[in-house]
């Protein structure tokens, strides 16, 4: 199985690697466009903003490449928030495969951004398929994307919000499955066996 991890200026690629290679999978990390194309499931990691990491995939040709993904694209942290129509971080309009907006967590009550261990449910299948309810995931972030029906899994941080959102081939999560212990673990395997 060729795995393509996007390699764009927004970190965190060696950690998923690592992941990956714990599960047998020796990823390729590029941003070739035919590369991507070819694989046949997609990682887009990101640690960082919004506004500069578009400015690189557009740089490259990629916000054209990645909407016309057709195997499976699993956006993780900023590679989830990417995917969808807009984020509040520095104004920034992103790829528009899921249509819901990236708000940033408002709060005199909590620390902001969102750092540690919280619990995800409402779980649905097949990325979440054998991980109970209630589980907890590794979070790093001041923004959030809005509830849809797009949301397949919920996080509560301030305030409810989507954890895991899925648009046809498109998946995306908040947290990083690659610090995320056996449930990431779990969520990279459902990811990979699609």
């Amino acid at each position: 199985m060729k795995v393509v991890i996007i390699q764009y200026n927004a970190g965190n690629t060696q950690s998923v690697s690592f992941a990956l290679q714990r599960l047998g999978i020796d990823p390729v990390i590029s941003d070739d466009p035919d590369i991507i194309r070819t694989a046949d499931k997609v990682i887009f990691p990101g640690v960082g903003e919004a506004s500069t990491a578009m400015h690189y995939l557009r740089e490259r040709n990629l916000d054209k490449v990645i909407p016309g993904l057709q195997q499976p694209v699993l956006g993780i942290c900023l590679g989830m928030q990417l995917l969808c129509d807009f984020s509040e971080e520095n104004d920034t309009t992103c790829l528009g495969l899921v249509p819901i907006q990236v708000k940033k967590f408002s709060s005199p009550l909590e620390k902001v951004p969102q750092v540690g261990w919280n619990t995800i449910y409402n779980l649905q299948e097949p990325l979440f398929t054998g991980i109970p309810e209630q589980s907890y995931i590794y979070n790093v972030h001041s923004y959030y994307a809005e509830h849809s029906p797009y949301t397949i899994a919920t996080g509560n941080y301030v305030h409810e919000y989507a954890a895991a959102i899925r648009n046809k081939n498109f998946f995306g999560v908040q947290f990083h499955t690659e610090k995320s212990a056996v449930i990431g673990e779990r969520i990279l395997s459902n990811f990979l066996q699609l």
